[in-house]
């Protein structure tokens, strides 16, 4: 399958992820330089049953000159569970914060949406003034994004010290709260990319190294997602799922 096609699973998906995960690949196509990610051949379309229902996983990836991946996984259980996840890894030579979105449908209505650009410290770094810091250009950009005012903001996670003074974590209610939250998305999306090709590498060997340690710091916070962890479990073990969440979805650059 061409992952720059539209999707057999997306168009069997709730509407706002479908409209999502076509908003962020065309933004990517528009404003930077993709060329072929290679996935592992059994991770690009994975099907197997999960409690009597089918589950379909379809990832989606690239690169670029600043990314050296680009991942878009779509989800979906039966009839009743829809899910898009997108992560952005930077090059460890670029000092950019990541980008990450969500979205979960069940059973028509989405319960959970999610996006931020998450600032990449290592966690020897962090203190309680500067662990959500982004750098100043984005600061600039998000600032002037227009507040929203969403009926059923969301608490973050016990692990979500990896998210910025930015982000959206919202229940939408209606379909004009998810056109809000879409919109969002593609604005914090394209303020990303603007400055990531903007962005001058960094030369030094210990920048790199703190950058990685960053990323790395977000990845683990990541796989602490036990709920994710639970349903790739049920379906396909603690091995394989391990693998999944280590390689596919929060690999991290030696």
């Amino acid at each position: 399958m061409n992952s720059l096609q539209a999707s057999s699973l997306r168009e069997r998906q709730h509407p706002l992820i479908r409209k999502l995960a076509n908003v962020i690949e065309t933004t990517w196509q528009q404003t930077l330089e993709l060329s072929p990610y290679e996935i592992p051949a059994d991770l690009g379309y994975i099907e197997n049953h999960l409690e009597g229902e089918t589950l379909v996983i379809e990832n989606h990836c690239y690169q670029t000159p600043q990314f050296r991946k680009l991942h878009l996984e779509l989800a979906q259980v039966g009839n009743g569970l829809d899910i898009l996840h997108c992560v952005m890894f930077p090059r460890a030579e670029y000092p950019l914060p990541m980008f990450g979105t969500d979205i979960v449908g069940a059973k028509g209505q989405i319960s959970a949406a999610i996006v931020d650009l998450s600032p990449i410290q290592a966690d020897d770094l962090r203190s309680v003034e500067d662990h959500r810091s982004l750098p100043a250009t984005y600061h600039l950009g998000l600032s002037q994004l227009t507040d929203l005012d969403f009926s059923q903001p969301r608490d973050l996670p016990v692990w979500g010290d990896i998210f910025s003074q930015y982000c959206t974590f919202v229940r939408p209610t209606n379909p004009q709260e998810e056109e809000a939250f879409l919109q969002r998305v593609q604005e914090v999306l394209k303020i990303h990319c603007m400055i990531a090709t903007q962005t001058s590498p960094v030369t030094s060997l210990h920048e790199r190294s703190l950058i990685l340690a960053g990323q790395k710091y977000y990845c683990r916070r990541q796989q602490e997602n036990d709920k994710t962890r639970r349903v790739l479990e049920k379906s396909f073990g603690l091995d394989w799922t391990e693998r999944y969440m280590s390689t596919m979805l929060f690999d991290c650059a030696a």
